[in-house]
């Protein structure tokens, strides 16, 4: 039994069926102008309304149910999971968003949704003293019993997730292309483990995604830096320029009253301002490590 199958199973709420509200997703997603903004702007101006099938035709669903057995058939997306807002295993903690996610679809193990995270982020383009002040820190967080939380992406993201992996620690991918694609292509052995042990989470709809050329689907990935940051305590910054997508993140953190920290070396980098005007709004200005162990709650791990 996938996944699909066994959501649909689960005591929700109420009674709903994941692969209808998946296709009721998809369809509001190929609407003209469709954004995440709009898709939450539906949702808040529809009083009453909470599924999505309750914002499309019944004939439009079943058309869609159609175009998605077809793209999960082509692409070979098994064993996935759909959590809808309003029904079973949906984490609330989302509602914390400005546009909040309506459906996360999933593949591994959900109930790591649930544990103490953090997510540590930071430039595709990392340093070497990057690549060593991640592992360092990965390695302080596991010893913990945090779940590290990362975006898939080259740089920080990828060393974040591997040294957790080495560490016997947990890990959460938050990605921003569909469960039936990769990105970068270097990770897919990466993504592969992930999904099958531990938790691969995505917001992007299949269909749109497949309509759009790359240039348009990069709309994505800061997209789901948002949703990394709700679905965690404390976001943490290693290093990212001044136009970095990381920061899409930061600005997340602070407007959804998570922990923010950065870095002593980004304080340290001449040749970018962020820093100073993030520790300005209530980011923490990370030192060492115990800068950010007496700023989480420990008790909860």
């Amino acid at each position: 039994m996938s996944l699909l199958d066994f959501a649909s199973h689960n005591s929700f709420e109420r009674a709903v069926s994941p692969f209808r509200e998946m296709a009721a997703y998809e369809a509001l997603w190929t609407e003209q102008g469709a954004t995440f903004k709009t898709i939450a702007d539906k949702f808040r101006n529809a009083q009453g309304c909470v599924l999505p099938s309750e914002l499309v035709s019944d004939s439009t669903i079943e058309t869609f149910k159609s175009k998605m057995k077809n793209i999960l058939d082509r692409y070979k997306v098994e064993d996935f999971g759909v959590r809808v807002h309003g029904a079973g295993e949906y984490p609330e903690k989302l509602r914390d968003a400005r546009h909040p996610i309506e459906v996360l679809y999933y593949q591994g193990w959900w109930d790591l949704v649930n544990t103490p995270s953090v997510a540590v982020v930071g430039s595709r383009k990392v340093s070497e003293e990057g690549v060593r002040r991640t592992r360092k820190l990965v390695k302080c967080l596991v010893s913990d019993g945090f779940t590290i939380v990362s975006g898939l992406a080259e740089g920080v993201d990828t060393c974040a997730h591997r040294t957790a992996l080495e560490m016997g620690g947990k890990t959460i991918a938050v990605i921003g292309t569909p469960l039936s694609h990769n990105y970068p292509k270097q990770n897919v052995d990466l993504q592969k483990t992930i999904r099958e042990n531990y938790l691969l989470i995505s917001q992007v709809p299949f269909q749109r995604y497949l309509d759009q050329d790359y240039r348009s689907n990069r709309i994505f990935f800061p997209e789901r830096n948002i949703t990394m940051s709700a679905l965690t305590k404390a976001t943490i910054i290693v290093e990212a320029s001044d136009t970095s997508g990381t920061l899409t993140q930061a600005r997340a953190a602070l407007a959804q009253g998570r922990k923010l920290f950065i870095l002593e070396s980004c304080f340290q980098n001449s040749s970018i301002s962020w820093p100073a005007k993030y520790e300005a709004q209530g980011a923490i200005r990370v030192r060492d490590y115990d800068d950010i162990r007496n700023n989480l709650d420990l008790s909860c791990v």
